[in-house]
């Protein structure tokens, strides 16, 4: 198992355990983590299950796909860490990662 903390925007922590080969966004969903809406239900069409990976992590994650990164334009106050969760698959080299939810979605 792989645990990912989310860290809401006011500080607040959720840790979850997740399967490999999951996505983040799926975890949140599943274990009613607030702050991922996750409208389109992980298919990469929306910007409600944006995140910012935690600096540690960046490079673990990888970068944004160019569809991904077209979707992040409806995003919220985006940063260069920015990720839309649904597109992040959990390998066991992820285990820790740690995200925060911005204060709202796009």
């Amino acid at each position: 198992m792989i645990k990912v903390t989310y860290v809401n925007h006011d500080g607040t922590r959720f840790e979850v355990e997740a399967e490999p080969g999951s996505s983040v966004m799926e975890n949140a969903v599943r274990n009613a983590v607030p702050g991922i809406d996750a409208e389109c239900g992980g298919a990469c069409a929306c910007a409600t299950c944006h995140v910012y990976v935690d600096e540690a992590w960046t490079g673990v994650v990888g970068e944004p796909s160019p569809i991904e990164e077209d979707m992040l334009d409806f995003a919220s106050d985006v940063r260069p860490n920015s990720r839309l969760s649904c597109q992040i698959r959990l390998t066991d080299e992820m285990d820790g990662l740690v995200v925060t939810t911005p204060e709202r979605q796009g």
